[in-house]
């Protein structure tokens, strides 16, 4: 395909991005808005699946319900061809603050995209299948992990989706509405159950064997290792179960802890450390402890091209974004885990929060605002373009997948 060629179909998709966003931007804000106001955690998305389905359904789509053999996963695809893209919806909340990760954000630039790629498509005959994959629990269920497992993101050329954060957080410079290269770390949870044997604080306390020492003595030890972890790495955890009465030797005790690693390899061995310092504390207060880790989250694995034409992209609708952020943050996401299979794209642009971060009831609040819905939209139109781009310009794409096989 000629330069001019590439030129003249971008600027074509652009406009039908644009006219179909306008078209439907109503029916986006109000699925948005509904989702935020009916909050579900992980795996227990019901409403979000059942709205997001029904707004694709009646625009048109066929649409694949409980996909993958998840209750609130979906599915939906348009076009044909050997390549394909897939937008990646989030929708899950978080407990007792609800969507304060502005999950209904990006569920909003990801249907915004799937929706104005798809019509690009068909309208202008564009090659390439553009896909949309609802992927629930991401707020530690790891649905993407799952969803890797049953094959979802088999032969995708790319699998691309965004994410709101405070703006305070990304204004590095004036005017700069988000990041296209993010790095996040590899983060893992670990729970501990310590099992003792239960008597009589006062009377024969001697008969007892105590698994809240076991807890405590845990949650001693691995203060200490933290003096020996490295910088970028992070431990933390609670007691979630202390017993059941102060006069009752306890019989059996829970904590869960998460930590943080700046690569997966990197976590599994600090979940070993974390394993070490449980299973040392249960054997001094001669108690039995089970542990488990199911999964780790791991480090996102940036693709420059990738970001450099989300740029570009962005740059057309008057929004600065930096190629690549300077550093990474310590924040883990199941998006990671689809960076080490495909060539993968996760961007964070800005929302006004005021003084709130992200996980906070203050960010909550701004995920629902009007200026931090048209930003979600703006970052769909992006994104829509950008999957239209890999899927019509082979060099491009090419260079995608070389900078992905370079990457691993």
């Amino acid at each position: 395909m000629a330069i001019i060629s590439k030129l003249d179909l971008a600027t074509k998709a652009r406009n039908v991005v644009a006219t179909e966003t306008d078209r439907l931007r109503s029916q986006l804000e109000t699925v948005c808005l509904d989702i935020h106001s009916h909050p579900e955690l992980c795996y227990e998305e019901v409403f979000a699946h059942d709205t997001i389905c029904g707004f694709l359904e009646s625009n048109g789509f066929s649409v694949t319900r409980h996909a993958y053999g998840i209750e609130t996963c979906f599915e939906a695809e348009i076009g044909s061809g050997e390549h394909q893209i897939v937008y990646c919806a989030e929708y899950d909340a978080l407990p007792n603050i609800g969507h304060a990760c502005g999950h209904n954000l990006i569920a909003l630039s990801s249907i915004t995209a799937f929706v104005a790629a798809a019509k690009a498509t068909t309208e202008l005959g564009l090659a390439g299948r553009i896909r949309i994959l609802g992927t629930p629990a991401e707020e530690g269920g790891g649905g993407k992990i799952r969803l890797l497992e049953a094959g979802a993101f088999d032969g995708s050329a790319a699998a691309l989706m965004s994410h709101p954060t405070s703006m305070g957080r990304i204004k590095e410079v004036e005017g700069l509405a988000g990041a296209a290269g993010l790095v996040t770390v590899a983060a893992s949870k670990l729970t501990a159950d310590f099992y003792g044997k239960a008597a009589h604080a006062g009377a024969t306390p001697w008969q007892g064997i105590n698994a809240l020492d076991a807890a405590v003595g845990s949650y001693v030890n691995i203060s200490m290792l933290r003096q020996q972890i490295k910088p970028a790495e992070r431990i933390h955890g609670i007691i979630t179960n202390g017993g059941t009465a102060c006069n009752i030797i306890p019989e059996k005790t829970s904590m869960e802890y998460s930590v943080r690693s700046r690569t997966a390899a990197e976590c599994s061995d600090l979940i070993r450390r974390v394993t070490d310092c449980f299973e040392a504390a249960a054997k001094a207060t001669c108690c039995q402890v089970k542990t488990d880790s199911p999964f780790i989250y791991k480090d996102q694995i940036l693709n420059p091209v990738l970001c450099d034409t989300f740029t570009d992209e962005m740059a057309f609708l008057g929004d600065t974004f930096l190629p690549m952020a300077k550093e990474a943050v310590s924040a883990s996401t199941d998006m990671g885990n689809v960076s080490h299979v495909v060539p993968s794209f996760h961007c964070s642009y800005g929302i006004h929060s005021g003084s709130a971060s992200n996980h906070t009831a203050g960010f909550t609040a701004a995920a629902g605002t009007p200026d931090s819905i048209d930003r979600a939209i703006r970052v769909g139109r992006g994104l829509a373009m950008l999957g239209i781009r890999v899927l019509n310009d082979s060099e491009l794409r090419h260079s995608v997948t070389a900078e992905f096989k370079k990457s691993r």
